[in-house]
């Protein structure tokens, strides 16, 4: 008697793992700093261990305050923020933060690292060399909302290359460099990252925008200019990603108006191994493990057995 049952057809396996920098993660998913706090308070509300890994908010030498409100406001296709980098410092991230994500298991984390001067810089990444279990730092020189250091840096590809090697040397870990939009040049400052050592290079960070209130006169955020985030900017971000990515030959981690996984393939293929969700994790905070479940869903339906083979796979014929 012949067998007439039906099997079901087989599903092609999936990889989704991608490797930056020398580290493995899960999936290309990670979430952006500032959207993400120090990543123990999506704990309840997001499988931590699911995602690719996470970025910590903006740490720097000493405890910041941040901007005064208003720091918010939202634009009709993103958001602008100016929070000025509020943080409890590297010292006390060690001490209140750190064993707290060392107790999640399967996780992946890094510490943004932010500082006014050079030797800030320096001092926050010995502090965080003393700490256990995080696994890569990402250099902000590229937030637009502090009064010195941070775009200072990351607009001038000689002092940018100086900071760069500088921290290099000391860190113990792998770095990252997040690049700024608010530039002449995109491929200039990725290539002074990668001559001056940085490991992957992330882009993009906010542009330089503001609000005004017609009514009152007044600007909509205390700071009068602000960062613009979210999915105005993806084409721009698009667009800097695949420049950058055909400039350097180390790993490069996009940015900008990310929400879907169309989006995050979109940046693959200019070139991206991972992206970093930011401004969605405000309105949901969830974001970022759903898109770990839609892109495993896209690429078994588009039959992708590697999801590492789709970087760079941009056809412009």
């Amino acid at each position: 008697m012949s067998d007439t049952s039906v099997r079901p057809v087989a599903r092609p396996s999936l990889d989704t793992s991608v490797n930056v920098a020398g580290i493995t993660l899960k999936n290309p998913v990670m979430a952006a700093s500032g959207s993400f706090g120090y990543g123990v308070e999506f704990e309840d509300v997001v499988t931590l261990s699911r995602l690719g890994g996470f970025v910590v908010k903006g740490l720097s030498r000493d405890p910041m305050a941040g901007n005064p409100p208003p720091r918010l406001f939202e634009t009709a296709a993103g958001m602008l923020n100016a929070i000025g980098l509020q943080n409890i410092g590297a010292r006390a991230f060690l001490e209140e933060k750190l064993p707290l994500l060392r107790n999640i298991k399967n996780i992946v984390f890094f510490c943004n690292v932010f500082g006014h001067s050079l030797e800030e810089y320096k001092d926050v990444v010995r502090v965080l060399n003393e700490g256990e279990g995080i696994a890569g730092y990402e250099l902000n020189v590229s937030c637009p909302n502090t009064q010195c250091g941070g775009i200072t840096f990351g607009s001038d590809p000689r002092m940018l290359y100086e900071v760069v090697s500088a921290v290099k040397r000391i860190a113990a870990r792998p770095l990252i460099v997040k690049l700024s939009p608010n530039v002449t040049s995109i491929p200039d400052v990725a290539r002074a990252a990668e001559d001056a050592g940085a490991d992957a290079i992330s882009l993009v960070n906010t542009f330089v925008a503001m609000a005004i209130d017609a009514e009152t006169r007044k600007p909509r955020i205390s700071n009068v200019t602000a960062g613009l985030s979210g999915p105005a900017i993806k084409p721009i971000a698009l667009r800097m990603v695949w420049e950058a990515a055909r400039t350097v030959q180390i790993p490069v981690i996009g940015i900008g108006g990310i929400s879907t996984a169309e989006d995050l393939i979109e940046f693959m293929l200019a070139g991206a191994t991972a992206i970093e969700v930011g401004t969605v994790n405000f309105w949901d905070p969830c974001a970022c493990e759903t898109l770990v479940d839609s892109l495993e869903k896209w690429c078994l339906e588009h039959r992708i057995e590697k999801i590492s083979d789709l970087t760079g796979g941009l056809q412009l014929e």
